[in-house]
């Protein structure tokens, strides 16, 4: 069997790998070939071949759901996908031969850094006008499902994963303030307690953002007091205005409105809690030159690009003052 196994790159075709995902995104075999714009039967047997090669080993077994992918069936998905990246470079590649600003170039954001990424992007794209540039947006558990599927050169983020090997380089400090609406009677308060806080009700992003993540672990093992879920942080300011709670929120997404007197900082202790800005791609991805241009302007020149930042006297916030 092993000699079998041994064969498997040469018995197996990019039409073969190609179905078995199109099977698996769409749950049946006719919605598949409608996707390769095959018939159903030429489906099937590129699975039977696929399947062959691999000594008979089932890739997908049907369910009420449709069809799901078997344990060896998603490891095949995951050459899938690096074969796909790699034609993708490939191409590219070509076309940079053409001269050093064109190509292409793909980043993932993750929604917090919305407030600045897209002022850095623009400096890039005014030095490189010929790159075509593409940008996905996210919560910070799409980001990470999108870079292990090599759906991107690279992303913006705050602390990387760590459950497959990336490259990562700071882009700058990234400070987390719990904000409230400016008439909350802690709002004049000075040396909040994590444990009195942790009492008012709580407006919080969806499971997987990045900040619900760190609220969780910031008040961990302390009696909770209520909690709302809110699926965006413009929505979650609107409601901290209007009186509805509280919440942990990265100060780079709330300058304008402490600025403006429209939300304030309360003093809590332990904060403002200081994370960092990344960008992250993975360990193994070849970078071409468009997307190496952008890797070293973000990991270079990004940090110029956050909107504000918090000037602290000891462990208080005092206010938010423009980048010079």
């Amino acid at each position: 069997m092993k000699e079998k196994f041994v064969n498997f790159p040469r018995r197996t075709s990019l039409r073969q790998l190609r179905a078995l995902g199109a099977v698996t995104s769409t749950r049946s075999i006719s919605a598949a070939a409608q996707m390769l714009a095959v018939t159903p039967p030429a489906v099937t047997q590129q699975l039977h071949l696929l399947e062959d090669a691999l000594a008979g080993v089932p890739l997908f077994e049907r369910t009420a759901e449709g069809a799901r992918p078997t344990e060896a069936g998603r490891e095949v998905l995951i050459a899938l996908d690096r074969v796909e990246a790699a034609l993708r470079d490939c191409a590219t590649a070509i076309e940079a031969l053409q001269g050093m600003d064109s190509g292409r170039a793909s980043v993932g954001v993750i929604s917090t850094a919305k407030y600045f990424a897209p002022f850095a992007l623009a400096a890039y794209q005014r030095a490189h006008p010929k790159v075509e540039m593409r940008v996905w947006v996210g919560n910070r558990a799409e980001v990470i499902g999108a870079l292990e599927k090599f759906e991107f050169d690279m992303c913006i983020m705050g602390y990387p994963p760590e459950h497959f090997p990336v490259e990562r380089a700071v882009i700058g400090d990234h400070p987390h303030v719990i904000i409230a609406a400016p008439d909350h009677r802690l709002a004049s308060r000075k040396g909040i307690s994590l444990a009195e806080v942790a009492q008012e009700r709580f407006l919080l992003r969806e499971p997987g953002s990045g900040t619900r993540s760190l609220m969780l672990d910031l008040f961990k093992g302390l009696p909770e007091g209520l909690r709302m879920e809110i699926g965006s942080n413009e929505t979650i300011k609107q409601a901290v205005m209007a009186g509805m709670g509280v919440a942990l929120l990265s100060a780079h997404t709330i300058a304008a409105e402490v600025a403006d007197g429209r939300l304030a900082i309360l003093d809590v202790e332990g904060t403002p809690v200081m994370r960092q800005w990344f960008v992250v791609r993975r360990a193994e991805h070849r970078l071409l030159p468009a997307g190496q241009a952008l890797w070293e302007h973000l990991a270079w020149k990004g940090a110029q690009f956050l909107p504000k930042t918090l000037e602290m006297t000891a462990h208080v916030p005092e206010r938010l003052a423009q980048i010079a």
